[in-house]
């Protein structure tokens, strides 16, 4: 697979994983959920930096490439496992 599209998958993937984390966390709050998103986004473009810089053309699409993918997979996740939380209690 070439490296940007597994770029754009593991930000999926990680947009899933920061969902599940807000759940665990029980962020019940959109503007805390937002934070803690944002904040997992920023720490896992450090990583995903170094890892990804050389076979990606600019640095910048590091940073760009899947964003609106991780923050709809996140959203879309949290409200799920968030619902099927409240429905276990």
């Amino acid at each position: 697979m070439e490296p940007s599209n597994v770029l754009y998958w593991g930000r999926v993937g990680l947009g899933v994983l920061a969902a599940l984390i807000c759940t665990l966390l029980r962020l019940d709050d959109f503007l805390s959920g937002l934070a803690f998103g944002i904040l997992f986004y920023i720490l896992t473009f450090y990583i995903l930096k170094r890892r990804f810089v050389a076979q990606i053309e600019k640095p910048s699409k590091v940073f760009t490439m899947g964003i609106g993918a991780y923050f709809m997979s996140w959203i879309v996740s949290w409200t799920l496992f968030y619902t099927l939380l409240l429905g276990l209690l």
